[in-house]
């Protein structure tokens, strides 16, 4: 029985090493082409444009904390159901969730077109001296308002179809969608330097275009592959009242997370003004491609999780708990610790012109984003036990102080980055209330995690810093000094994760992948 067990964990830890990799095919092309895509738009757009689609996109994005609590329930149900093996109850649930999505779609158009024209007439600034350029400005604002709340309507319609692909762990169709994806992002990019009208306005009806193509896309797929995307009315009503109270409880979160995120960008546009806005979005560009890393492994590892934990076999889901969350931080520190200090080089090769403040907010992302992998695993293993009440009150509430600090800060004269070093404090604070609340729920160790997991993190950071760190008050400046700083950074970071902060069985898993990978 023991042996069953143990075969099946190696097939389980095989399968995850597979679409890790499929998927980190995917986030190679992604992060190239998204790193040029920004490139161009910033170039063609320029940084008060950029920044005014920014903050007009993080408010309507704001509304996703209507939709991100039924989009993380639609998902834990999806999942959570294939691990039980009910494809009736299955099918059930995704036209359940076809149906609210629908609804979720009609309630966020209704809210979000008033709020948002009334913000953007009242309450937004662009940067701009002359008045009748500011009320081009204010038109064209409206027009990225109406286009961005389509792609974000269409984009709720693909959660169902998305919550399948990744259930059923098939990656090689999620990393070719987002491929495509990028593609088509890429096409829009250059499509802008020869745009017929106002190309902050055409730039936003394209990307609605885009959004629209992807979405099609993946509806397609699914209902090809997956017996359970066949749609037809359902109104379970008890199925209905389960996931509303799931996601009501699991509204408090994503708000928190909604609001930390774009909120902190629309406190910057009323502090600091759009020039900075852009700056920021640039910082979150290149977050985002370096925390693909993490994003990619832990899309691989989530089913396994969520699926293993409706079986009944909580042995696997808390070493798959404390592995994953170190291999999250080191595949994040990998890349992000060599940029941290090398980011100036690296913003000036990327883009033509830096605007000012990037730098700080690039480094101070990074670091939010190594202290939130820590967490990932935990998230996903709470939502999958379903007792989420008292977790996103304690948790959602230390979130939410995000924006009231923020605020205070900003109000007493500090620099538009604090947003960010309040969001690192916090998340830390939540890490360690999220190993409470799970340890509650499931008879968690919070003691062997501290010790396998953060301590050895902590250890792998100063250690990885500690070179890069001697070596800016010994190099000379010049580009190829910095090269050299960013290849020694990298090796050395390298080095520190496999020798410190991995145990032997890590090591012989990790030489035994990349042996298998190589054909060697």
């Amino acid at each position: 029985m023991l042996d069953c067990m143990n075969a099946e964990n190696l097939h389980k830890g095989r399968r995850i090493a597979k679409n890790t990799m499929l998927l980190y095919v995917r986030m190679f092309v992604l992060m190239l082409v998204g790193l040029y895509t920004s490139r161009v738009v910033l170039n063609a757009l320029g940084e008060t444009d950029y920044g005014i689609y920014n903050v007009v996109g993080g408010v309507v994005a704001m509304f996703s904390m209507i939709s991100g609590a039924l989009n993380s329930a639609v998902s834990r149900f999806i999942t959570f159901e294939l691990g039980k093996g009910d494809p009736l109850r299955l099918n059930k649930v995704y036209c359940t969730s076809v149906n609210i999505q629908l609804m979720l779609g009609l309630i966020v158009v209704l809210l979000a077109e008033p709020i948002g024209l009334w913000f953007i007439e009242n309450k937004m600034t662009f940067g701009t001296v002359d008045s009748i350029m500011e009320l081009e400005k204010v038109q064209a604002a409206k027009w990225v308002l109406h286009f961005s709340l389509i792609a974000f309507v269409i984009n709720l319609m693909s959660v169902p179809q998305m919550a399948s692909i990744t259930a059923h762990e098939k990656m090689s169709a999620y990393a070719y969608i987002g491929i495509l994806d990028g593609l088509l992002r890429l096409g829009v990019a250059f499509m802008i330097t020869r745009a017929p009208i106002d190309r902050l306005v055409y730039y936003s009806i394209l990307m609605a275009g885009v959004v629209f193509i992807v979405r099609l896309t993946y509806g397609i797929y699914c209902k090809i592959n997956f017996s359970e995307c066949r749609y037809r009315f359902v109104f379970d009503k008890p199925l209905v009242k389960e996931m509303f109270s799931f996601a009501g409880w699991n509204f408090i979160g994503v708000t928190s997370g909604v609001l930390r995120d774009h909120g902190g960008n629309i406190l910057v546009n009323l502090f600091s003004g759009p020039v900075v806005n852009a700056a920021r979005a640039v910082a979150v560009q290149l977050n985002g491609s370096v925390q693909s890393f993490v994003t990619n492994f832990m899309t691989a590892v989530n089913p396994q999780i969520t699926k293993s934990y409706a079986s009944g076999d909580t042995r696997y889901v808390f070493a798959l708990i404390d592995k994953s969350s170190r291999m999250s931080f080191y595949l994040l520190s990998l890349m992000a610790i060599p940029i941290i200090f090398n980011v100036e080089m690296l913003l000036q090769l990327w883009l033509k012109e830096v605007p000012e403040h990037t730098t700080l907010f690039v480094q101070l992302f990074l670091m939010f984003a190594m202290s939130e992998s820590l967490s990932l695993p935990l998230i996903t293993a709470m939502l999958a036990t379903g007792r989420i009440r008292n977790y996103q009150l304690v948790v959602g509430g230390i979130q939410l102080l995000n924006i009231p600090l923020s605020y205070l800060f900003l109000k007493l004269g500090a620099i538009p980055e604090i947003t960010v070093v309040v969001a690192i404090t916090l998340s830390q604070v939540c890490l360690f209330a999220r190993l409470i609340m799970f340890s509650r729920a499931s008879g968690f160790s919070v003691p062997e995690f501290i010790s396998g997991v953060y301590v050895n993190a902590l250890k792998v950071a100063v250690g990885a810093a500690a070179l890069p760190l001697l070596m800016m008050f010994v190099l000379p400046e010049g580009i190829w000094w910095s090269v050299l700083h960013l290849g020694v950074s990298l090796l050395w970071t390298a080095g520190i994760i496999f020798f410190v902060g991995c145990g032997n069985d890590d090591r012989a898993f990790l030489l035994e992948f990349i042996k298998r990978r190589t054909g060697k």
